[in-house]
């Protein structure tokens, strides 16, 4: 394999820039020339591609979002737009192609894979959401802005003695809700994984109240629902001041962790070792800080499992 294609795709992630990075240099240290696509799937099919080199990815390792933009596609979802992105490619000698995302982006490489193009998967998702790996690029980024924003929140809410209901990204899967707020040492964690009666939540506040507690935080997912009424239902319920903080967007961005900037690159540079060697359909993952690669078809047909012993652990330390 002497050509190789790298893109972003869905939603972007701290770390995605260190993954780019790591996928260039790799390859070209193999003497493997590498095509940077822009907009994702999207650009594929319109031949947005262009040639990478070293200075290419100069200073970039730092940068949140991705140097090559993403988008989605619904073109993309249709045979004649993914053979008219395999087209593409070969019109220009790529014979192999990394997709940086999340599972909507395995689809995309599942499908370029079933009709003969070659695509390896690198996790690239705030939302940790992704069987076959602990961590996904932009987790741990992700994480330690919402939990600086608990921090400053508890401050608040301590001095206006009010519960604060704070809302996380995360889409379906409950782990940026659950590390942060184990982290964050919130009194409730609404997760979508695990239903939990609003009474039950209530019992919680009122016994913390009746301790001499001033002030409650409770983090919500957003794959549970609003927080706003969350919040609204808490307040009615319970009589207690109640605030609500969406996070939103501002949970994707900023500059990668040393962790994020450490998987990104570790996966990037495998992702182009898989290609090397001939594989096909391989989504790489990180397990007890070892690499490992598995078939995206296997990926895409298993659920996220949340670490239960965790979620178990906050209720425990929220007494």
């Amino acid at each position: 394999m002497k050509k190789i294609g790298v893109l972003t795709s869905g939603g972007d992630a701290p770390g995605m820039n260190a993954a780019i990075r790591a996928v260039v240099r790799k390859a070209i240290y193999h003497d493997v020339e590498v095509f940077g696509v822009r907009y994702g799937f999207q650009g594929l099919m319109d031949g947005n591609i262009n040639q990478m080199a070293l200075g290419t990815v100069g200073d970039i390792i730092q940068r949140g979002g991705t140097v090559l933009s993403t988008a989605r596609s619904s073109e993309f979802k249709t045979d004649e737009g993914q053979q008219k992105a395999i087209e593409q490619m070969k019109k220009r000698g790529i014979e192999g192609l990394v997709v940086i995302g999340g599972d909507g982006s395995f689809q995309g490489a599942k499908k370029l894979t079933e009709k003969g193009f070659p695509c390896i998967g690198v996790p690239g998702t705030i939302d940790n959401d992704i069987p076959g790996t602990d961590f996904t690029i932009g987790f741990d980024t992700s994480l330690n802005t919402i939990l600086e924003a608990i921090d400053k929140i508890r401050d608040t809410a301590t001095s206006h003695e009010r519960t604060y209901i704070i809302e996380v990204m995360g889409r379906d899967a409950g782990d940026l809700a659950l590390w942060a707020g184990l982290s964050g040492g919130a009194e409730s964690i609404i997760i979508p994984e695990e239903k939990e009666s609003i009474d039950d939540v209530i019992y919680r506040l009122k016994r913390g109240q009746e301790r001499g507690k001033k002030h409650s935080i409770i983090i919500l997912a957003e794959g549970v629902g609003s927080g706003f009424e969350f919040g609204k239902m808490i307040e009615e319920r319970s009589q207690l001041d109640t605030r609500v903080t969406v996070l939103g967007y501002i949970q994707r961005g900023g500059s990668p962790t040393a962790q994020d900037r450490v998987l990104a690159s570790r996966m990037g540079a495998k992702a182009v070792e898989l290609l090397i060697e001939g594989k096909a359909g391989r989504m790489v993952g990180m397990e007890n800080n070892q690499l490992v690669d598995y078939d995206i078809n296997e990926i895409l047909s298993k659920k996220h499992q949340i670490n239960m012993d965790m979620y178990k652990l906050s209720k425990e330390l929220a007494i």
